[in-house]
């Protein structure tokens, strides 16, 4: 399970951020103990556009990219394809930084680097066992440690058996040592490498729809996913009875919905006769079935983006179910749907512990912190709170200042 995730200099964040999937002392509220720690299974990101929201979920994805495809994808590039804050000349003069701690069969991992344009500065791995509290450091990278006459790479606790010598060879200065090591199946370095590849699946409203859909298209061929799927399609109240599909070899499987109609189900062509509701839910079962099973973490932008709220809240409940999630999968996701921080609903999706707001600055800097630190109380409604500013996260405009400025224009062009 994913622990934490910490980063800087990254797209629109020019400081030092962290996600925490802890929860805050004294909540027992849809944790789970795993390591001596008490983990949240889910985090929700709200603010206003462009506050920095998508950008957080982008430095999660982008060093999982990097962890898997640093060695075969940058082999054709001069340096590091990294995304600095852009609005700071001094920014791309400095190290951009990634790091995750997670918890893999008991033993925890904390893994991170730092790159430039061109190279990777530095980069570790610390790691506590399962069965002891003190941390060993099973490696340690300084690219500017040559220029000492020291050597770039150190082993402190000697944990790493095996090939060191050859995974170095390979690692190019602008290549990660884990991204080496998982390739060649350093064993000790398998599991998080494996993790990397299992986890921060970044589901969004934009291009990956068709990813999804093909992906979900594909499993809807094994006849127990398929069962599962019209059970969560019945769920949503589509009006749905079924779904039937035609294997097509390589070609991407033929789908049709079952609607029901006056003298039975009937197949509509999911191309051209269903909504864009239904196509965006059924595209997201594939992910979102997978995590579970998988007990992944999963990434989703803007969670209700052409889904009812309704919907959304038991999104977040059945990641919150220790029976419908038995292998402690978890969502982070960002959104604008402010009824689940309500009572709106029988029970509130959300607590304050699962809540982060992202705010950015005048200067164009992003910041993320977590709905605790606003001082909220116990018994405050959140969603009041959070709509009148008191937290932060919001848009920054007085009532009806779009309708004054678009009569403004009006009144401007009619003289």
């Amino acid at each position: 399970m994913l622990v934490g995730f910490r980063a800087g200099n990254v797209l629109s964040f020019r400081g030092e951020f962290e996600l925490s999937m802890l929860a805050p002392e004294g909540s027992d509220r849809f944790t789970r103990s795993l390591g001596g720690l008490h983990l949240s299974s889910v985090a929700a990101v709200f603010g206003a556009n462009a506050s920095g929201k998508t950008n957080l979920l982008g430095a999660m994805r982008w060093m999982r990219h990097a962890v898997l495809d640093s060695v075969a994808d940058w082999a054709r590039l001069k340096g590091v394809p990294r995304r600095p804050f852009e609005l700071d000349p001094e920014a791309i003069n400095e190290a951009s930084l990634f790091e995750v701690d997670v918890i893999i069969g008991g033993d925890r991992y904390v893994y991170g680097f730092e790159v430039s344009d061109e190279r990777v500065e530095t980069e570790w791995l610390h790691v506590y066992p399962q069965r002891s509290s003190r941390r060993q450091v099973w490696f340690d990278r300084d690219a500017a440690r040559p220029e000492h006459g020291e050597e770039e790479y150190r082993f402190p606790s000697d944990r790493l058996r095996g090939a060191k010598k050859t995974v170095i060879e390979v690692t190019r200065p602008n290549a990660l040592f884990l991204t080496a090591g998982g390739s060649l199946q350093m064993k000790q370095l398998t599991p998080l490498y494996d993790w990397f590849k299992a986890n921060l699946w970044l589901v969004s409203p934009g291009d990956d729809l068709r990813q999804r859909d093909a992906y979900t298209r594909r499993e809807l061929l094994k006849p127990e996913f398929r069962k599962r799927v019209e059970s969560l399609l019945a769920i949503a109240d589509l009006g749905l009875a079924g779904v039937t599909v035609e294997d097509r070899g390589e070609e991407l499987p033929e789908v049709s919905l079952l609607h029901n109609g006056k003298d039975g189900p009937v197949a509509l062509d999911i191309r051209h006769q269903e909504s864009l509701g239904t196509l965006v839910w059924l595209a997201f079962l594939g992910p979102l079935l997978k995590a579970l099973d998988d007990g992944a973490v999963l990434l989703v932008d803007e969670l209700d983006s052409s889904v009812h709220p309704i919907l959304v809240a038991e999104v977040v409940r059945l990641f919150e179910d220790p029976v419908a999630n038995p292998r402690g999968a978890q969502l982070v996701f960002t959104g604008h749907d402010v009824t689940l921080l309500s009572k709106a609903h029988v029970e509130r999706p959300l607590d304050r512990g699962h809540v982060w707001i992202t705010e950015k600055s005048k200067n164009g800097e992003s910041e993320l912190y977590p709905l605790t630190a606003a001082g909220v109380r116990a018994d405050e409604s959140l969603e009041r709170g959070y709509l009148r500013g008191r937290y932060g996260g919001v848009p920054r405009m007085g009532l009806r200042s779009v309708a004054v400025e678009v009569e403004k224009r009006a009144a401007g062009a009619g003289r």
